[in-house]
This record gives C-alpha cells, structure tokens and sequence, in this order.
C-alpha cells in the first residue's frame, strides 16, 4: 500500500516549518505526523548530502509517494534537484511538488518540466560564467591584481617563527591559526611593505620583526 512522506526544509532555526506542513494539508493530502521529515539545513547543501533527507529515503520503499512545498526543497539548484528526483524516480517513489500544481514530478509531464527547468538553469549557468570571464579580462587589461590576495602579515609571523625553529603545530598554536593556514604560508618568501625581500635580507629582516 502506498504511504505519503512530506519533506520539509528550513535554511536557518529562525523559520520554522510548520507552514510547510499547512501548505500540504490545506492540498488535500494526508500525511501522518511520524511520515513528517523536518530539516534545518543550508539550501546549498545537495540533499544526497543531508542527514534529514538520508533518513527519509532510509524509510521509503518503492511505490510511496513524497511531496514537497518547493522545488528547492529538494535540492540546491535544477540540475541537483533533477538528480534527486531521478534517483527516487529509479526506486519506485512519485515526487509532488505544490508550488508546480502538485505534478508528480516523475510522470510525463512531470519530466518534460525538469528538463526544462534543467535548460534555463544551464542557461544561467553559462550566463554567470561568461560574465565572470568577462570581468576577470576587464579587469586584468586595467592592471587589477586577481586571486587571494596576499597576506603580508600573517606570512611575516610564520616565516618568523619558521626561523626561530618552530615546528608548524607550534607556530598554529602560537598565532592563534589553523595548521592549513601555517602550512599556506610555510614556504612563502616573506615580505616587506608587500615587495619581496631578497634571499641575502632574509633572515635579517624577519629576525628584526
């Protein structure tokens, strides 16, 4: 016999999902409180990645029936939430969504509206990234430094204590840092005023810090 499962999900403990659990009653659909599978998780974590969303699948079996409010509910972007209705598609499991019209995102018609869901996201995509390009080359042609930028002080002190014969968790410890932090800057020639020191001044200049 197919059993109903509702999955709802917050981003921050501040909201609260009983709304969500509203939205689905006033649709018509029944849904016994221990098949509720509530969440207090980032969007931008992908759901095969969620604790919550891991115990659901734990507890269906092929032939029931999840329904979500939203399709971000499901996933951190179109193509994850493509993923994952096609995962639970693969095992037996219908996915309804309110904010669609509740349409059984496996049907038919249901997947004529991922893919094209999946287009416009992939679209976006291309869009950000040939943006990005752009910006990075405009950028670049008016002498604009790109990446990380350098960390003269923090390079200075792990240089210092480098020198003094601190071991890395030592001069983590020290500097109140994390060890892939030292480990960044470990082999980093130190700096003056953000130019590089000279091999010969090394020592000397790092000692007088």
């Amino acid at each position: 016999m197919s059993r109903t499962f509702l999955y709802c999900r917050v981003s921050t403990s501040t909201q609260f999902t009983a709304n969500q659990v509203q939205e689905v009653k006033a649709a018509g659909f029944d849904v016994q409180a221990s098949r509720v599978i509530e969440e207090v998780i980032s969007g931008s974590i992908a759901a095969c990645e969620r604790q919550g969303f891991q115990k659901l699948l734990d507890r269906m079996k092929t032939g029931d029936v999840l329904i979500v409010t939203k399709l971000d509910r499901l996933g951190r972007n179109a193509m994850d939430v493509r993923q994952t209705v096609e995962h639970l598609a693969g095992i037996g499991i219908r996915v309804h969504c309110l904010a669609l019209g509740g349409v059984d995102l496996t049907s038919p018609a249901g997947k004529m509206t991922m893919q094209v869901l999946s287009a416009v996201a992939e679209f976006e995509r291309d869009l950000l990234i040939e943006r990005t390009q752009q910006g990075l080359m405009r950028a670049k042609a008016e002498g604009k430094q790109l990446g990380r930028p350098v960390a003269i002080k923090t390079t200075n002190d792990v240089q210092r204590l480098k020198q003094q014969g601190f071991i890395q968790t030592r001069v983590a410890s020290e500097l109140g840092i994390g060890i892939a932090t030292v480990k960044r800057h470990w082999n980093v020639t130190a700096t003056t005023g953000g130019k590089h020191v000279p091999r010969c001044w090394r020592v000397k200049s790092i000692n007088a810090l």
